[in-house]
């Protein structure tokens, strides 16, 4: 059975991301800057092979290479990453500290680095059965926001990073990203967006918020037999935000 790297599995995404490969009965690790053992336990009673929860700083390198140790020693390699770690960031430009701008990139984008690097490094997919690197980039990467240029700049570098790594690492290894529109999670809460963001958000042809579960849905069948002949690809799920 496949063994899965799912970050971000604290909650929203990569929490449902890791109920959704349990159900197909992977062997999960799951990380997250605080340790996501309850998302581990609810794997673990949907079907879950095996589940390490292990608490990772996707930005730093040193806990990022624990990680891997981790890996190493609880399943010798990696078959499927989920990568869903990251944060938002909601500030007019001349009110955007630089500190701001940096944590929002070494999050997002240094840690997507950091973080496809430790696993690519850790598949050893071969062109009839090849490994999967899925991350979660965001709709705002086409098509840009106002007071969210810290975040949308990010997003555009996974893309970056996913056109990249797919050419480099074919066929052995396909690797695209999930490019969310508005999803009901803490994300579109009012810690991270005003609600006059969240009223914006609304205004796409379906209406509605989409749901961490649909998301998970599109990463497991990326990382199944259905998504095998799809790589660099920024694939959008997103109530019709962006239709390229």
């Amino acid at each position: 059975m496949s063994r899965v790297l799912i970050t971000g599995a604290y909650r929203g995404i990569g929490a449902a991301c890791a109920l959704a490969f349990a159900s197909a009965g992977a062997r999960l690790v799951l990380a997250d800057i605080r340790n996501p053992e309850d998302t581990a336990a609810a794997a673990r009673a949907a079907g879950a092979a095996e589940v390490l929860s292990l608490s990772c700083d996707v930005s730093d390198e040193a806990s990022v290479a624990a990680l891997g140790q981790n890996v190493d020693a609880a399943f010798g390699g990696l078959d499927v990453l989920v990568h869903c770690a990251g944060v938002i960031h909601e500030a007019p430009l001349l009110d955007t500290p630089v500190a701001d701008f940096d944590r929002v990139i070494a999050i997002n984008l240094r840690g997507s680095f950091l973080i496809g690097q430790m696993a690519i490094g850790r598949m050893a997919g071969t062109p009839e059965d090849p490994a999967r690197a899925i991350l979660i980039a965001s709709d705002m990467a086409y098509y840009g926001r106002e007071t969210f240029s810290p975040y949308v700049a990010s997003k555009h570098g996974v893309l970056g990073l996913v056109r990249s790594w797919a050419k480099e690492f074919a066929p052995r290894i396909l690797v695209n990203a999930i490019c969310p529109g508005p999803i009901d999670t803490d994300m579109l809460g009012a810690e991270h967006m005003s609600p006059e963001w969240r009223a914006k958000e609304l205004a796409i042809p379906l209406a509605r918020f989409g749901q961490a579960d649909e998301v998970a849905q599109l990463a497991l069948f990326l990382g199944g037999p259905g998504g095998a002949y799809i790589t660099g690809q920024g694939l959008g799920i997103n109530g019709g935000s962006v239709m390229p």
